[in-house]
């Protein structure tokens, strides 16, 4: 076996958390390494109680161990104390597993869930001693893909990486597996680019290196070609069409320390058809799918045999849409009550909330509610098709008060499209009410109302993907205005740091010019840029001045609807008529319902991609 020992005793003892480095947990899965066995590694490019908390790494640790020809390792971005100690020591980056040095593997997997990571991918190959430009890299350095909702716009990380995978992987990570495992055993005949052709033939595979960007006078995108024959114009997702005949991550590593989502996390849909306008993910994992009620408690029974968690939180865009909630919660509590195990629900929505679904969830451990409104006003939630009034939530705190429950988080966002004044003051005033309720019922005060405020950042492939961002001081003005009228001590505001989500937007929308304003960003020293403490916009800045490149071109720019966008070539299924169409509904604040049980809104997705809405409460 060749396992190594990279990072003595004294190293560790000198680092935070030195259980993130070591390896050896329960259900983490040990192979030989051959010639003829295709090298995984999966990799976050965040600190490790982020990395083990993520599902989607979860599920393809199994389906890439559960193959004969395929060995999945791990690994996440040290945190910067052990980050120093490595380079001090010369240790390269190296698995979890077997501890190798990630570029002794065949091919490395990104998880891209956040545009703040980019920094940590190129942080994370050069600890691994992997030449960051995907054009400095030959067939004796490991592949490197990335996947996650930020694939689908792939074009500011395109001059690091080798492939995309757009969609669910669940299926075509074995296909590329496969494929690497044919080319090794014919000894990577026709090298690096005989591999990525071949991997451009899967649908749902992009490879940047095979498509040439041009831009006209302006600097704008305008279009994108291939100039490989074996390459698509358009890339078009995958998507899973039967969830209850796929592996699910059943046997997750279990963690020595305490994880962002230390629990069984069971999830019971994909996709959401509400169409609220401003959410990427609605879009991205159309249409809805739904697993069996049979499926998940069978789930539930070999994770709680396979880690010994003892709570349960079921996970999906919007959970409580789940057509057969109720029973699966009644039977879940029913079966699993004598080991002591609770069923948490992240978020309710607020108009399918049930008071009775509540105490359900918080039979064994009683915590806080959480809502989100989205808005202020009612006009601003018709613009966003949040499909909420403010009606549903006096009903439902009313209700969650009049039960005991005396702690309510409430969901926000400022910077949205056609956003006033009014509707920051609207902010205000519904919090206040919640805490009124309070009073009104238990005739006291008491109430602990939690409102939180993130900053509009418009994503590809939604119906605000035109709206220019509201800028920095903009966004710190609507803050102080909000501040200002929150007076109450019960209630407790927290907001979003603006210059981080102005970065953001930047890159969400951004073109293949900005890879050079990374590296150089990188080379500046920025890192872990999701985290306060480490995030340095003077470095961000002048990498933009360095390169001459106007982050506001990118961010706060307002697109024209006939413009060709930077991601145009990435498709999710959904057609750019169909945004076209919400974009301007929401100019009149019109709604548009929800498609799964009411009329098809002809977005695209079942036609183009020949898949079914799933829903057993239609069955």
């Amino acid at each position: 076996m060749h396992s190594l020992e990279p990072v003595s005793p004294a190293v560790l003892s000198r680092v935070m958390k030195p259980a993130r480095y070591t390896g050896h947990e329960w259900n983490s899965v040990i192979k030989e390494v051959d010639t003829y066995i295709v090298n995984f590694v999966l990799a976050m490019p965040d600190v490790y109680e982020v990395g083990m908390s993520n599902l989607g790494l979860k599920i393809l640790y199994q389906v890439l161990n559960n193959r004969q020809d395929t060995f999945a390792e791990r690994v996440y971005a040290p945190w910067t104390d052990m980050e120093a100690e490595m380079r001090a020591e010369g240790v390269k980056l190296y698995t979890l597993e077997t501890k190798r040095p990630v570029d002794m593997a065949d091919i490395v997997g990104f998880s891209l869930q956040y545009e703040l990571s980019y920094s940590n991918v190129l942080n994370m190959l050069d600890l691994a001693g992997i030449p960051l430009l995907a054009a400095e890299r030959d067939e004796s350095q490991p592949l490197v893909v990335c996947g996650g909702p930020c694939a689908f716009n792939a074009e500011p990380m395109a001059d690091f990486v080798d492939f995309f995978i757009l969609g669910e992987a669940e299926e075509v990570i074995g296909e590329v597996a496969a494929a690497i495992a044919r080319w090794k055993q014919q000894d990577k005949l026709g090298g690096k680019p005989a591999i990525l052709k071949k991997l451009a033939t899967l649908q749902g595979i992009y490879v940047p290196s095979f498509y040439r960007e041009e831009y006209d006078s302006c600097g704008k995108t305008q279009a994108l070609q291939p100039v490989v024959p074996e390459t698509n114009p358009v890339i078009v997702k995958r998507v899973i069409q039967d969830l209850d005949n796929v592996t699910f991550a059943t046997k997750p590593v279990v963690p020595f320390i305490e994880i962002v989502h230390d629990r069984i996390m069971l999830e019971l849909f994909r996709g959401c058809t509400r169409g609220c306008r401003f959410c990427q993910a609605g879009v991205l994992y159309r249409p809805v799918r739904e697993r069996k009620m049979e499926t998940l408690i069978n789930y539930v029974q070999e994770l709680i045999d396979n880690t010994g968690y003892n709570e349960i939180s079921l996970v999906s865009l919007s959970s409580a849409d789940y057509s057969c909630l109720s029973p699966l919660i009644t039977q879940l509590i029913e079966r699993f009550k004598q080991q002591g195990v609770s069923v948490s629900l992240p978020s309710l929505r607020i108009d399918s909330f049930s008071i009775d679904l509540a105490k359900q969830v918080q039979q064994v451990r009683k915590s806080g509610l959480t809502f989100a409104p989205e808005a202020g006003t009612q006009r601003l939630r018709d613009v966003i098709n949040k499909g909420v009034t403010e009606e549903n939530l006096t009903e439902a705190v009313s209700a969650a008060f009049k039960s005991g429950w005396s702690t309510i988080k409430l969901y926000f966002m400022i910077g949205l499209p056609t956003e006033t004044d009014e509707d920051i003051e609207g902010i205000a005033a519904l919090a206040q009410r919640v805490a009124d309720l309070y009073k009104q019922i238990k005739g006291r005060k008491g109430a602990k109302v939690t409102v939180s405020v993130s900053s509009f950042v418009p994503k590809p492939h939604t119906a605000f993907q035109w709206f220019g961002q509201n800028s920095i001081e903009e966004i710190e003005r609507k803050q102080r205005l909000l501040r200002s009228l929150i007076k109450d001590r019960s209630i407790s505001l927290h907001w979003h740091d603006a210059p981080t989500s102005f970065l953001e937007g930047v890159f969400s929308r951004g073109d293949r010019r900005l890879g050079k304003v990374l590296l150089r960003a990188w080379q500046n020293g920025v890192k872990f840029d999701g985290w306060s403490e480490h995030f340095k916009f003077d470095a961000w800045m002048d990498a933009f001045t360095a390169e001459k490149i106007d982050p506001a071109d990118y961010a706060s720019r307002e697109r024209e609807l006939d413009e060709y966008l930077p991601w145009e070539h990435l498709s999710s299924g959904v057609d750019k008529a169909f945004l076209t169409r919400e974009w301007q509904a929401a100019q009149k604040a019109a709604f548009t319902p929800d498609c799964r049980r009411e009329l098809c809104g002809a977005c695209g997705v079942c036609q183009d991609l020949s898949v079914k809405v799933v829903d057993w409460g239609q069955a």
